[in-house]
């Protein structure tokens, strides 16, 4: 199955081929391999628009993801028909990313996968809004981290280690 990787955004160059890459090992790591994905890479304005509308936070941030299926945390989707075998849509803010890496000083392409590995648990149902909840979407985004080290040689952890 397929990551369709789009860019509409023009503020920041990405690197596509990495950032699908990366993708792809995420998903075999998290035993999707089989569902398709849509990245989208948006500017601010994008980010800042949907985030009002799906969240009510009018601000742009780093990650959004859209289900596909309605999982819980630790299920893998059971689609009924080939139609059906879609994860979702993550939207990456890469601006947004990109000025919190100018600031930070850290690498650009290995936040973003890191960020896309937070969206790609969120499609699939984890979530970060009580501890409980964090503890566990933090242990699976280290068990996929570590495999796309393991692949890539990198040192990638998770982006929300002191969220609470």
């Amino acid at each position: 199955m397929s990551v369709v990787l789009r860019n509409a955004q023009r503020a920041v160059s990405v690197r596509r081929s990495s950032l699908r890459r990366a993708v792809c090992a995420l998903r075999a790591a998290l035993g999707v391999s089989h569902f398709d994905v849509g990245l989208i890479c948006a500017g601010n304005d994008l980010m800042r628009r949907l985030n009002g509308a799906y969240r009510q936070c009018p601000e742009p941030t780093d990650v959004l993801s859209f289900p596909f299926h309605q999982v819980s945390a630790g299920e893998l989707p059971r689609p009924l028909s080939r139609d059906e075998y879609n994860l979702g849509d993550i939207f990456l803010g890469v601006e947004y990313i990109h000025q919190q890496c100018c600031d930070t000083g850290e690498d650009f392409d290995s936040v973003l996968a890191v960020t896309a590995a937070h969206g790609l648990c969120h499609l699939l149902g984890y979530q970060h809004n009580t501890q409980p909840e964090w503890q566990q979407m933090y242990q699976k985004e280290v068990e996929i981290l570590e495999e796309l080290n393991r692949l890539t040689g990198a040192r990638l952890r998770p982006l929300t280690a002191g969220l609470f």
